[in-house]
């Protein structure tokens, strides 16, 4: 039967041909076998498109890292370019080797228990029913944005050996552990747990793409580099008084901008992993997770948006300028917020959590002032502090249908505390804010203070003020002439030119 087609003549024949009792059987035979056949490569199309955009997705979360290095670039000092865009290189280098090795199987290496994972070393046993290639690669971008985050916050006075250890420590432990907690089937207080077991709250912790997991975790490690580190030179003034060191390109602030809003496509709704998937009657165009990845994309959108216009109004009433590093960040706060929830609220409420995330990095920005806190990025302010926001902001607006669509088989799971979903889901955020600070903290706060302890943390006060390319890096990326020509005018200029090479390293 497996080799005739499938055509009306043939099952005609077989209903009308010799004795009924076998023509009927083997025309139940050959239907039966078309339909198998039917299924199963139904089955093995599904699975190719689902592939499929998860791998395109993990392509724009890499890109990203472009994103980051040229808002890292534009975001420091002319002389330090050359070795931001090297970190930002290494990060992604390091992450992978590290994420390979291990991170991988901390994070999701299951069967295992509440704390960390512990299959899965080296991708050994992959691919295995529920993990492929795909989406190793695709957790493996999510973790190299969080290590290229606290990147950005020890910029312009940190060693090099410095970022070599931090991010393959953060990559291979600290943050796998953390997205085992909130991620994995076995994680304590994940939301997708096992269905046999119990969650936290009874609703579990919905960090949907991670605005606590990768976030909060880059933006806390950033803020015990640089706080350990201490402000670079000439950041305020022996009185205490705060002096702006601005970054030297807006050209590549605003680049780097677009490059991430454009992986945070890929971020966000990519988050759903899979997009063949029905939540309504078939054939219904609307009620389906391709509808939903939809959405998840218009939230974010509508939070940066939100965001951006906020903080260019609000700058604009303290300061009295109009200016573009100031609101590519506000758009950022406004994206790392909106990643816990997008998936679960509805557009209006992603205007009102880019409203708050403006204001939040706003008064952490003062406070960083104000306790002589020193981040060129921004970073811990914009990613630790939107991002928190971001996870009590969930807990608040998550609608119960969204809830319901993005975490199936719970019946009655608590909800948004503003949409009467009750406390429950609001107690859960607050808890993982508290063990990501407590985790993040213990972790890699005692691994910048052991690297200064051991003089491998900051530079020297003549290489930071010399630049680190020069110093460490064997020239320039282009030289930065402040008086040129020799006439004593006050304005500075950029020289494309050859810069002589040094042998320190």
């Amino acid at each position: 039967m497996a080799g005739q087609t499938c055509s009306a003549p043939e099952l005609a024949a077989l209903l009308t041909a010799g004795d009924r009792t076998g023509n009927a059987t083997a025309a139940a035979e050959y239907i039966c076998s078309k339909l198998e056949t039917a299924a199963l490569t139904s089955v093995d199309i599904t699975t190719a498109v689902d592939t499929t955009y998860l791998l395109f997705s993990a392509y724009m979360v890499f890109a990203m890292q472009l994103g980051f290095a040229m808002l890292c670039a534009g975001s420091v000092r002319a002389k330090n370019t050359m070795n931001i865009m090297l970190t930002n290189v290494l990060d992604a280098a390091a992450g992978g080797l590290f994420y390979y090795l291990f991170g991988f199987a901390f994070a999701f290496g299951s069967p295992s228990n509440s704390f960390i994972g512990r299959y899965f070393f080296a991708l050994k046993s992959i691919p295995s029913p529920g993990f492929d290639y795909s989406y190793f690669l695709f957790q493996w971008a999510f973790a190299i944005a969080a290590a290229g985050i606290t990147s950005g916050s020890i910029a312009e006075r940190t060693q090099f050996v410095a970022y070599l250890i931090y991010s393959s420590f953060l990559t291979g432990f600290v943050y796998p552990v953390v997205s085992h907690w909130f991620w994995s089937p076995d994680g304590w207080a994940a939301a997708n747990r096992d269905p046999s077991a119990s969650l936290l709250f009874r609703s579990g912790v919905i960090d949907f793409a991670g605005s606590g997991v990768v976030h909060m975790v880059g933006g806390i490690a950033g803020f015990w580099g640089a706080l350990i580190e201490g402000p670079r030179i000439g950041r305020f003034d022996h009185n205490g008084r705060p002096f702006a060191l601005r970054g030297h390109s807006a050209t590549l602030v605003v680049l780097g901008s677009f490059m991430l809003w454009f992986g945070w496509y890929g971020f966000n709704p990519g988050s759903f992993i899979t997009i063949v998937k029905s939540y309504g009657p078939i054939g219904s165009p609307i009620h389906g997770q391709w509808s939903a990845v939809g959405r998840a994309a218009v939230t974010t959108t509508l939070a940066g948006c939100s965001a951006a216009l906020t903080t260019l109004f609000g700058k604009r009433l303290q300061t009295g300028h109009w200016n573009v590093f100031d609101v590519c960040n506000g758009l950022l706060g406004g994206f790392a917020a909106i990643t816990a929830g997008c998936a679960v609220v509805d557009p209006w409420a992603a205007i009102i959590c880019g409203f708050v995330a403006a204001w939040v990095l706003i008064g952490c920005n003062k406070l960083a002032e104000r306790f002589h806190y020193d981040d060129p990025l921004e970073a811990a302010q914009l990613h630790g502090g939107c991002g928190a926001w971001g996870v009590l902001f969930a807990a608040l607006f998550a609608k119960e249908e969204f809830v319901n669509e993005a975490y199936p088989g719970r019946p009655g799971r608590p909800h948004g505390l503003l949409m009467g979903g009750g406390w429950r889901l609001l107690a859960a955020h607050v808890i993982q804010i508290l063990v990501i600070c407590g985790w993040v903290s213990a972790t890699m706060g005692a691994l910048f203070y052991g690297l200064r302890k051991l003089d491998l943390l900051r530079i020297s006060a003549e290489d930071e003020l010399a630049g680190l390319d020069v110093t460490r890096h064997g020239g320039s990326a282009y030289v930065y002439d402040e008086n040129p020509a020799g006439n004593g005018g006050d304005e500075g200029g950029f020289i494309m030119k050859g810069s002589k090479s040094t042998n320190r390293v």
